[in-house]
């Protein structure tokens, strides 16, 4: 029998391999795979709902510039860490290129390619986004990644004194290092992705 951590952090009893946690094929709810355990991913209605709004905005902006990308949630994609361990992640929203979303259908194993954009909204385990995926998707290279902390949850390492809510937007530059941006209040999100991208921090803060 496999242990599962309902909540992110918790601790299992036994660790399993990259590859066995591939072969589960696990299907009734969102799982990753960190640290050799399997941890299911719950979201708030309000978490879901910055979900929607930034993916309808995405989509949006897709249709309007026929762009070669689709926007997915649930899509896992396979990370490392520094000394190589295989992670499996699942960003709250994924923008990725659409010949390779279309290119095996049928396939349930995490994406190895990376993906174009990855978006995560913060919750109660917030390090694991500003620290531990950052690392992750930076060493994956995938281009553009957001943090969006509406609960202002972050501490003020990242998002100063007085805490407020903010969108992190991350840019792979040519040494394969993320450069943040942040955008707060009427501040216009700047994406590289959606160059025309008409969003202030606000509206998807205020969700």
């Amino acid at each position: 029998m496999i242990a599962i951590a309902e909540t992110q952090g918790s601790q299992i009893k036994s660790k399993l391999t990259y590859e066995q946690f591939v072969g589960l094929r696990l299907t009734d709810g969102r799982y990753e795979f960190v640290d050799g355990e399997i941890v299911k991913v719950v979201n708030t209605r309000q978490h879901e709902d910055v979900i929607a709004f930034a993916y309808k905005k995405f989509d949006q902006e897709i249709d309007k510039l026929n762009l070669d990308f689709v926007v997915r949630q649930n899509v896992s994609i396979r990370t490392t860490k520094s000394n190589g361990a295989k992670q499996s992640r699942i960003p709250d929203l994924s923008v990725i290129d659409r010949e390779f979303w279309r290119s095996n259908p049928s396939d349930y194993s995490p994406l190895q390619k990376p993906i174009q954009l990855a978006v995560e909204v913060t919750s109660n385990n917030w390090d694991d986004d500003y620290i531990d995926k950052f690392e992750e998707y930076q060493r994956l290279g995938i281009p553009e990644y957001w943090i969006v902390d509406y609960l202002a949850i972050a501490s003020r390492e990242f998002l100063g004194n007085p805490k407020i809510p903010t969108v992190f937007v991350n840019l792979l530059d040519e040494n394969g290092k993320y450069q943040t941006s942040k955008f707060t209040g009427e501040d216009k999100i700047i994406s590289r992705t959606f160059p025309e991208l008409d969003l202030t921090a606000a509206e998807i803060l205020n969700i």
